[in-house]
């Protein structure tokens, strides 16, 4: 949640409306992290000052109020050395409004400003202690704290470095959070540094790199600890020093301008003095690694825009038939049985050795876990616990040496699963990471992992990578059954299963014009039930979560088997309810349950396999989709309810993209 994006160009030149161009076409690519309020600070002409234009709402309110508040002087002129910094705001601290969005700055002078992304969780304390210093807050940010600390430390310590005085001011706080400094003291400069929050550099330079690493610097005086024989953390181009550098908070945002990167840690300083970027941190532990590696996206410019579709949504519902084939190609192998997760390979004994499963998220994330629960106990014979992160945090769950868990997030950064990660680790369990994000935190500290290779998600709700998260599982599933002879018939059903997936989503995608006009008969409701029971529960609870991200519709998402001990008494004539009843194991609890709602007066509307006349008898509406093994129903069945959820969005007016308060990468409990 939040966006930060900078720009700095080195003997590059750009002129200032250039550079204000690169900082909004950057906010336009992290919108989907945050969107009530945005700001930019760039120089002024004449060098001296600081520029900052901040405004409530979404960035194009931004890219208004710039045209507006620079029509009248000329910004044309190139320059050689600038810094820019942006940021699109999802609050945490203080209501969306001018004075609480980033850029917050130290003084009337803006001698500091500061973009931000987290929470500093002492900023009370730091407030405190700067109010006595004679510092009066001009907003409701823990943000500001940060600017007047590294201006109470410049002006205690004169002769410090830029990069010393960010340095110094983060040892003051904590918390979770990624932030961008720059100063009109330090003209050319920019600092940036992360705890907990993703932040990358990338780099853009018309002369091939020194290397693909940049050796990391200790402590206060890097030259001092490192001789300059031994380079310093330094990177630069080896011949001319021509130069443009990007700070941001997601890959997203840079891909367009260059595809090399390094992802930072945490603690990690990275500063750029000169067209000269080095990384510091001011304490060695025994498992940091000499440098951090510069790596090549592999993302297309492509895959983050909307192309046709009329939103990001609209077209990741659609991608499923391509995502799903991805996060198979190259490790299942159709013509025999074999399965190939490249990431865990060399750790399947030893999960086959463990006491139990744990597979612990947040949201979809954690749905996806609720999907594949029984066929992994199916398969793999383990008892399997499926939790999520922030109550699993809270019971202080114990966790013994020979446990494995599972940590599922799309981002890699979701702030309770991290927690949740770094509390199992630390008890000796085995970490296994299931993400979308190359290089996100989960994957950097897990021991092994699966990469779901669903493409890049811009939507706020979860589709596609819901759908890969699935078979990500399933596939682990395969894997841990290879070499029971019982299990292979059951094995090679699924695997039959999972070649014609790709094609059945596409005749499911069919149904879009049905469920729209499903949509107009149900978005002007207040409520709606969502039941199921079985492989297909956990479509329930997915399905009323997207309506309730989408639409602000009130939904609930009912287990079928519970329906006597309370729900029931919710069914009536006017309350929309939707039913999964396919021919599976509890297919016949499924009848019994959808005949004791249209005893009730209920009038469902059913999702069926095709063909099924019995099933379709009950109700005048209904959604077929393609018979498939049962414990794949739940990737045919979540689409409808994707596409339910997305057009009685569009009927409502609702922000399809940026549902409001909601952010799409948690980064703070």
């Amino acid at each position: 949640m939040c966006g930060i994006f900078a720009y700095l160009n080195y003997l590059t030149p750009k002129s200032r409306q250039e550079v204000l161009d690169l900082l909004v076409t950057g906010l336009k690519r992290l919108e989907y992290r945050g969107y009530d309020s945005t700001g930019v600070a760039i120089d002024s002409l004449d060098n001296k000052d600081i520029i900052m234009v901040k405004r409530t709402g979404k960035v194009k309110v931004l890219e208004d109020a710039i045209q507006e508040h620079f029509s009248g002087d000329d910004y044309s002129e190139p320059v050689l050395n600038h810094v820019g910094i942006a940021h699109t705001r999802w609050a945490t601290h203080g209501v969306p409004c001018e004075r609480n969005s980033h850029p917050q700055r130290s003084d009337d002078g803006n001698s500091f400003v500061v973009v931000h992304n987290g929470i500093i969780t002492n900023y009370n304390d730091v407030k405190t202690f700067l109010a006595k210093k004679g510092y009066e807050f001009e907003s409701d940010t823990d943000t500001e704290v940060f600017a007047k600390l590294v201006h109470h430390l410049w002006k205690k310590h004169p002769n410090y470095s830029f990069r010393e005085l960010v340095e110094q001011a983060i040892q003051q706080v904590e918390g979770a959070f990624a932030i961008a400094v720059k100063s009109k003291h330090f003209p050319g400069e920019c600092v940036a540094s992360r705890r907990s929050s993703p932040l990358l550099v990338a780099i853009k330079t018309r002369t091939r790199l020194a290397g693909d690493h940049i050796p990391i610097l200790y402590g206060k005086d890097a030259d001092s600890v490192l001789p300059r024989s031994d380079s310093t953390a330094e990177f630069m181009p080896l011949e001319e020093k021509e130069v443009e550098y990007f700070f941001a908070s997601d890959a997203s945002a840079v891909i367009e301008h260059t595809n090399r990167v390094i992802y930072l840690e945490d603690d990690d300083v990275a500063a750029v003095r000169d067209g000269t970027l080095s990384i510091h941190r001011l304490k060695k532990s025994l498992d940091d690694p000499h440098a951090r590696e510069i790596t090549t996206l592999k993302m297309e410019i492509q895959q983050i825009m909307k192309g046709n579709y009329d939103y990001f949504m609209q077209k990741e519902i659609f991608e499923q038939p391509e995502s799903v084939v991805n996060t198979m190609r190259g490790r299942v192998r159709f013509d025999g049985t074999t399965i190939v997760l490249g990431g865990i390979k060399d750790y399947i004994p030893e999960i086959k050795r463990c006491r139990r499963l744990m597979l612990i998220g947040c949201g979809t994330s954690y749905h996806s876990a609720v999907a594949t629960r029984q066929l992994l106990e199916e398969l793999t014979e383990l008892p399997v616990m499926v939790e999520l992160a922030s109550d699993f945090l809270d019971r202080n769950t114990p966790i013994f040496r020979d446990d494995v868990c599972f940590f599922i997030s799309q981002s890699g950064e979701t702030a309770d699963t991290l927690m949740a990660l770094r509390y199992c680790k630390q008890r000796g369990a085995l970490i296994v990471g299931i993400t979308n994000t190359v290089g996100s935190s989960i994957c950097r500290e897990s021991h092994c992992g699966v990469h779901i290779n669903a493409g890049p998600e811009i939507g706020v709700a979860s589709t596609k990578a819901y759908t890969s998260q699935f078979i990500s599982l399933v596939m682990f599933a395969l894997v841990m059954s290879e070499d029971r002879l019982s299990l292979q018939q059951r094995r090679l059903e699924i695997l039959q299963a999972l070649s014609k997936l790709a094609d059945q989503i596409r005749e499911v995608l069919k149904l879009d014009s049905k469920v729209q006009e499903l949509a107009k008969d149900l978005y002007q409701h207040k409520s709606l039930l969502i039941m199921g029971r079985g492989y297909n529960f956990a479509t329930c609870l997915e399905g009323a979560l997207k309506v309730k991200e989408l639409t602000y519709m009130h939904s609930e998402g009912i287990m079928a088997g519970e329906l006597k001990h309370g729900p029931l008494a919710l069914v009536d004539d006017s309350m929309p309810v939707l039913m999964i009843v396919l021919r599976d194991p509890v297919y016949v609890k499924c009848m019994n349950a959808l005949q004791q709602v249209t005893s009730r007066k209920g009038c469902p509307v059913i999702i069926c396999e095709e063909g099924d006349e019995e099933t379709k008898a009950f109700s005048s509406r209904h959604l077929e989709i393609p018979r498939t093994v049962d414990c794949l129903q739940g990737i045919l069945t979540v689409i409808p309810m994707q596409l339910l959820s997305y057009h009685i969005a569009v009927l409502r007016g609702c922000d399809v993209d940026c549902p409001r308060n909601l952010a799409k990468s948690v980064t703070v409990e």
